[in-house]
């Protein structure tokens, strides 16, 4: 749950993949993180779409889950502060919770601006009236290889 100027938003993240099976172990394909978010009393919902492919990377069995990257954009979807950001980016193009409409927005559009808005705001700015984040080893501010975002 995320608080916005008054405003309650509740949000889910789901993972999505085919696999196949040709006698060995099995092998997974078209993975893509799902983030939804919907205001509360409203009936529009926001899905925001992470799917696989070049230089794109989601959590695929060596990335954790929540992690999609980018080139040197790298996101955690678990984290408040990521959502907040990731919600006001939406808004900022337009999004409107009150629009009755379902509205899926490929997640790589708005990955660089919202990388860029979470190194521009300090952690107590973006997501301040969050909830407390869900514990994750994994820093949004830091790469998983170890390189800084």
């Amino acid at each position: 749950m995320l608080v916005v100027d008054r405003l309650t938003y509740r949000w889910s993240l789901s993972h999505r993949h085919r696999v196949e099976h040709d006698g060995g172990p099995p092998h997974y394909h078209g993975c893509v993180e799902r983030l939804a978010v919907r205001r509360a009393g409203a009936p529009g919902r926001l899905e925001v779409l992470f799917e696989a492919g070049p230089g794109r990377l989601v959590p695929d069995g060596l990335l954790h889950s929540g992690g999609v990257i980018h080139g040197e954009d790298y996101l955690n979807l678990h984290q408040p502060r990521v959502v907040r950001a990731l919600l006001d980016e939406a808004l900022a193009r337009g999004w409107r919770p009150t629009d009755p409409a379902h509205v899926r927005q490929d997640g790589w559009v708005l990955c660089t601006a919202v990388a860029a808005r979470l190194r521009a705001a300090p952690a107590a700015e973006i997501g301040r009236s969050a909830e407390p984040p869900a514990t994750d080893s994994t820093d949004e501010g830091s790469h998983p290889s170890g390189r800084a975002s």
